[in-house]
């Protein structure tokens, strides 16, 4: 048999072809697998820190309660009685807490 020396054949520049195709696919899905499980570890980091930050931030919440609104300065009863009644309606004085302290205006 004669071997051909210079240019490769058809076959011969297909089988290269083939492998460098198959060798750059390779390639590039470990590099493609390997950046998801990088972005995964981090997003999961990130996950972590955030619940650690919310804790924190709820374990801290009952310290950093605002104080008890202070009583009107004005002399005028029907106005802290209707102060009163707003502070009832919008949640900030249960109901023992508003007859409470009707009763101390009134009384």
């Amino acid at each position: 048999m004669l071997r051909r020396f210079g240019r490769p054949g058809l076959l011969g520049m297909a089988a290269r072809t083939a492998v460098v195709a198959g060798t750059a696919t390779a390639v590039s899905g470990s590099v493609q697998r390997h950046q998801y499980e990088r972005a995964q570890a981090e997003q999961a980091e990130h996950q972590y820190e955030v619940q650690q930050e919310a804790a924190a931030m709820a374990a801290a919440a009952p310290a950093a309660a605002p104080p008890p609104p202070a009583p009107a300065a004005s002399t005028d009863l029907v106005a802290q009685l209707q102060r009163l009644a707003d502070l009832k309606s919008q949640g900030v004085l249960s109901e023992a807490e508003f007859e409470t302290a009707k009763a101390k205006l009134l009384g």
